[in-house]
């Protein structure tokens, strides 16, 4: 068993932090480095993304691929987000996030990975000290990188309605499943070019 955690302060009200780590695909944008890659794919939405919720997991692990399917199994509002793996390759799987407001403008974050490595010729090549560098090192950046997004400091995060959050998703698919962030940048040059039209 290896338990992995990070935690970062951001400059930032704790219902944004929370909001942003409620969608567990904005979190999987975060997490790329040389040696990870994580997509997150949304599958049951329960309401407000809450307990119940499934989500797919697609990792590349030093340039080994693993996928697991995971659940919602704590939410509670700007306290803490944990989902466990239901179907995978690990034995155990659990990440958490916690939230704890430091002032009006200031929040820590701690993401936790509790895992059990799966055995056999898997476990073999994904060295557990390397998988543990690597997540710790994947987790550090991807806190880093919600940081600079949530400060202002990255491209700005975007807060929408679970209904339109959804018809984005559908949009997201037609477009060959491109990042959430390509699919808002399309949709708003289409507003802008139809405004451009309106006031000639």
């Amino acid at each position: 068993m290896t338990i992995v955690s990070k935690s970062i302060d951001i400059k930032t009200p704790i219902d944004n932090v929370f909001t942003y780590f409620a969608r567990p695909e904005h979190v999987s944008d975060q997490i790329k480095n040389d040696a990870i890659t994580m997509t997150v794919i949304p599958m049951d939405i329960k309401e407000g993304m809450g307990v119940g919720t499934t989500f797919r997991i697609i990792g590349n692990f030093n340039g080994k691929r693993l996928e697991w399917d995971c659940e919602t199994t704590e939410f509670v509002k700007n306290e803490k987000i944990s989902a466990k793996q239901i179907e995978g390759p690990f034995k155990k799987w659990i990440i958490t996030n916690e939230f704890k407001s430091l002032g009006d403008n200031l929040t820590k974050v701690t993401m936790t990975v509790d895992y059990n490595m799966p055995f056999g010729p898997l476990g073999a090549i994904l060295d557990k000290a390397k998988f543990a560098k690597s997540a710790e090192r994947g987790m550090e950046t991807a806190l880093y990188n919600v940081r600079g997004l949530l400060e202002g400091n990255g491209s700005i995060p975007v807060y929408i309605t679970l209904d339109a959050y959804q018809k984005l998703l559908a949009e997201k698919k037609k477009m060959n499943d491109v990042p959430v962030s390509t699919v808002l940048t399309a949709i708003l040059e289409k507003y802008a070019e139809i405004e451009a039209k309106a006031q000639n």
